[in-house]
């Protein structure tokens, strides 16, 4: 498939794709968003991490307000949430299924969906001028791309209302402050950061990382008795790799592991 609304390249064992219609801050449409599914059916076979940033000096502002997101609906309205069940949505799981460590570098507005891209990841970096905006309500509609979800589990429900109900950006250092992203860099040392991190993610047992994700995610829906029977069942899989009987051998004989992936 060609690309134009995304740009993928490989650093090593890192998948890197940018958003890439900086003409409009990277405002999303279904283009990119068939982009996106395309690269990610593919990117966990072929690399080991995922790196996730964007061309210009927005990662994301959102929907394409002008684009071809909406629908009618049967009853001759407007459906502005159609795209999200047969598209946005589906892309949201995939990303959260990954079997790759996943990393996002947010420089300028992750706004709208965009923010829901920026922050479904594992670890997310943003520079200091970036800011996080839920702006629907400004034009009368409600979070989607699951931000409610992400943002009432990640800064708890009260803030979260804060952030949605007012439509005000949030700015990188206090997204730092509350707890919504990990790390905060200099503009101009964002690229190289995203990309070390990535890397050592890369450089790490692949299969075991992608575990972690996934009682991760299933941890957040899950009770106490549930998480346990979760951590259990991956715990089988995960001591049946390559890479776990590498790091045993590793601390066994004191020396760095060096793990493959396998």
């Amino acid at each position: 498939m060609e690309y134009s609304k995304i740009q993928f390249e490989k650093a090593g064992d890192v998948a890197i794709v940018r958003l890439n219609a900086p003409e409009v801050l990277n405002a999303v449409d279904m283009q990119m968003v068939e982009e996106l599914h395309h690269v990610l059916d593919t990117v966990g076979n072929t690399a080991r991490a995922l790196l996730l940033t964007s061309v210009g000096r927005a990662f994301c502002a959102g929907a394409n307000l002008s684009g071809d997101l909406g629908t009618v609906a049967e009853d001759g309205l407007p459906d502005a949430g159609a795209a999200l069940e047969t598209s946005v949505n589906p892309l949201m799981v995939k990303l959260s299924q990954l079997p790759i460590p996943f990393v996002t570098a947010v420089r300028g507005a992750a706004a709208g969906v965009g923010c829901s891209f920026a922050l479904s990841a594992d670890m997310i970096i943003a520079s200091e001028n970036a800011y996080f905006l839920q702006a629907f309500a400004r034009i009368g509609l409600v979070p989607d791309g699951g931000s409610s979800w992400l943002l009432t589990r990640a800064i708890g429900r009260v803030r979260a209302m804060e952030v949605m109900l007012l439509g005000e950006r949030l700015p990188a250092e206090k997204a730092l402050e509350w707890g919504l992203i990990n790390r905060v860099t200099r503009d101009q040392d964002l690229d190289q950061a995203a990309l070390d991190l990535a890397a050592a993610l890369a450089a790490g047992p692949t299969r075991s990382l992608g575990l972690i994700r996934k009682a991760g995610w299933a941890a957040a829906e899950q009770d106490w008795q549930q998480a346990l029977a979760t951590e259990r069942r991956l715990q089988r899989e995960a001591g049946r790799t390559g890479d776990h009987q590498e790091g045993v051998a590793a601390f066994i004989e004191k020396r760095q592991a060096r793990f493959t992936g396998a």
